[in-house]
C-alpha cells in the first residue's frame, strides 16, 4: 500500500491511497464466504458454492463491491496512522480507481486537530475579587438557617407576607374549566413566588374561607403558556414564627451548643465558599488570557457538529426537565432566535478551542490522569448530577463516556498547570495562593463547562471523533 497526503488547509487533510490488488486477498475471501452464506444456488450445498459460479451468477462486481467495503476502513486507518494524522470525524472518501486483478486506488478527506505551538504563559496576569466575608454575610447565613426551623400555626385575621396559606384552585381558559385545571388543599408560602403569577395579590387581604380571582399564565398542564382565569379559595391561614437567635436554636439546628460557636461555623463555611469561586474565577480568567494568546483554526463540519449537539442537549435535556421548549426559553431569556445562534456558535468554539489547546498542554507537560484522580471526578460529577455515584458511573460505562471524563480532568490538571505558572491578584493587590485541593476541582468544572460537559451523564455524548 503506498500513501500520500495533501495539507488542504490547517485542519483537513486529502489522503491518495493506492492498494496493490493481492493486498485484497483477504477481504475478497471474505466477501465470497459472505455471499456463500445469504445465497442459493441448485446443485451446490449452502456455503459449497465455488468462487466462479458466484461471480457467473451474481457478477464479479458484487464481490469486488463487497470485499472493497470491507478493506477500506483498514487501509484507510493504516494510511492515517502512516502519517501520524490526529484525525477528526468520518472522512469523506472516493473511490478513484478499481481495475479487477490490478489496483483499488481512493481519496480520503478528513479533519485533522490543527497543530499548536503553546507560547510562554508564566506571563499571564488576572485579577480575582478578594475573599471577604462581613457581619452581615454571616447573620444572613444563619437567618436562612432560621428560616428552615420556622414553625406554622392557624391565625384568625387576614392573610399577608409571609403567612403560609392553604388553598383549592380552578384554572378556566376561554371560560371552560381544564381537565387538569383543578388542585385542592395547596399548600403556598405568600412571597415565595413558587405557585402562579398573581396569586400573592389575590390572597392577601383575604382571610380562611375568602374567595378570588386572577388571571396567570400557566406554567404547566395541557394548557401550558395559555392566559388562564384562576379561582382561589383560602381553606386556612397560617402565621410563621421563627425561633429566637439564642443558644437553645444553634442546639437545635446544629451540633454546635452556643450561637457564638454556630456563627464561627458560619463564617468558616461562608469563607471555603468564597474560596472555591475565586479559585474558580481565576481558571476562567487564566484561560481567558491562555486562549487570547494562540491562534486556533477550527474545523467547519466539527463546529456544526459542536452546536448541533449543545442544542439537542439544551432542548431535549435542560429545557425537558425545565418543562420549556425552546421558543418559551428565548422569551424568558429575552434573546430572539439570532441572538440564540450566535451566543451557542461563540461558547462551540470557545470549548473546542479550550479542548485543543489544553490537549495539546496535556501532551507537552505529559500529564496523566490516575484512577483515584477520576474516581474522584466522578464522585463530584455524580453529586451535581442528583445521582448516585453508581448510577452516574453506570451512566457513563452505558453511554460511552469514560473518555470524555478521563479528558475533562486530564484538560482540568493541564488548566491548574497554567494557572499555578500565572500571577493571580485579589482586588486588594494581594497574590492569591489557590489550594491545590480548589485549584484541581475547579479547574475541572471550568474545563466541564466551557466544553458543554457539565450536563448530567445520560446527555448526548460530544460529537468529535
Amino acid at each position: 500500500m503506498k500513501s500520500a497526503v495533501e495539507t488542504l488547509n490547517p485542519t483537513r487533510v486529502r489522503l491518495t491511497v493506492e492498494v496493490p490488488f493481492e493486498e485484497l486477498k483477504d477481504s475478497l475471501d471474505a466477501a465470497y464466504k459472505k455471499i456463500n452464506q445469504q445465497v442459493t444456488v441448485k446443485g451446490f450445498r449452502k456455503g459449497k458454492i465455488p468462487a466462479r459460479v458466484i461471480d457467473q451468477r451474481f457478477g464479479r462486481g458484487a464481490v469486488l463491491e463487497e470485499a472493497v467495503n470491507d478493506a477500506l476502513p483498514k487501509f484507510y486507518t493504516n494510511a492515517v496512522n502512516e502519517a501520524e494524522l490526529n484525525v477528526l470525524g468520518q472522512p469523506e472518501v472516493d473511490i478513484t480507481e478499481l481495475k479487477d486483478n490490478e489496483l483499488l486506488a481512493f481519496t480520503a478527506e478528513v479533519d485533522i486537530r490543527p497543530e499548536l505551538e503553546i507560547p510562554d504563559y508564566s506571563g499571564i496576569e488576572v485579577e480575582v475579587d478578594a475573599v471577604e466575608v462581613s457581619d452581615e454575610d454571616v447573620e444572613k447565613s444563619v437567618e436562612q438557617l432560621r428560616e428552615r426551623f420556622a414553625s406554622t400555626s392557624p391565625v384568625e385575621r387576614a392573610a399577608q407576607d409571609g403567612d403560609v396559606v392553604t388553598v383549592d384552585l380552578e384554572a378556566k381558559v376561554d371560560g371552560e374549566v381544564l381537565a387538569d385545571g383543578i388542585a385542592n388543599g395547596v399548600s403556598y408560602t405568600i412571597g415565595s413566588g413558587e405557585l402562579l403569577d398573581g396569586i400573592d395579590e389575590a390572597v392577601k387581604g383575604l382571610e380562611a374561607g375568602g374567595s378570588a380571582t386572577f388571571t396567570s399564565e400557566l406554567k404547566g398542564g395541557s394548557a401550558q403558556g395559555k392566559e388562564a382565569e384562576v379561582k382561589v379559595d383560602v381553606t386556612e391561614v397560617k402565621a410563621r414564627e421563627l425561633p429566637e437567635l439564642d443558644d437553645d436554636f444553634a442546639q437545635l439546628a446544629s451540633e454546635f451548643d452556643t450561637l457564638d460557636e454556630l456563627k464561627a461555623d458560619s463564617r468558616k463555611r461562608l469563607e471555603r465558599m468564597k474560596k472555591f469561586d475565586q479559585a474558580t474565577q481565576a481558571q476562567e480568567k487564566v484561560l481567558e488570557a491562555l486562549l487570547g494568546l494562540i491562534e486556533v483554526p477550527i474545523p467547519e463540519k466539527l463546529l456544526e457538529d459542536e452546536i448541533r449537539t449543545r442544542k439537542h442537549n439544551l432542548e431535549h435535556h435542560q429545557l425537558g426537565q425545565m418543562g420549556l421548549d425552546l421558543a418559551k426559553y428565548l422569551e424568558i431569556q429575552g434573546k430572539t432566535e439570532e441572538e440564540f445562534d450566535a451566543e451557542t456558535k461563540e461558547q462551540a468554539e470557545k470549548g473546542i478551542k479550550t479542548q485543543f489547546v489544553l490537549d495539546e498542554l496535556v501532551n507537552k507537560e505529559k500529564l496523566n490522569v490516575s484512577q483515584e484522580e477520576l474516581t474522584e471526578h466522578l464522585m463530584r460529577r455524580a453529586q451535581s448530577s442528583g445521582m448516585s455515584p453508581d448510577q452516574f458511573a453506570q451512566a457513563v460505562v452505558e453511554g460511552g463516556q469514560v473518555p470524555m471524563l478521563v479528558g475533562e480532568v486530564a484538560r482540568g490538571k493541564a488548566l491548574a498547570v497554567v494557572v499555578e505558572a500565572a500571577t493571580v491578584k485579589d482586588t486588594n493587590g494581594e497574590v492569591v495562593d489557590l489550594e491545590d485541593e480548589e485549584e484541581a476541582e475547579a479547574a475541572e468544572a471550568v474545563v466541564a463547562e466551557v466544553e458543554g460537559t457539565e450536563a448530567k451523564a445520560e446527555e448526548a455524548p460530544k460529537t468529535e471523533g
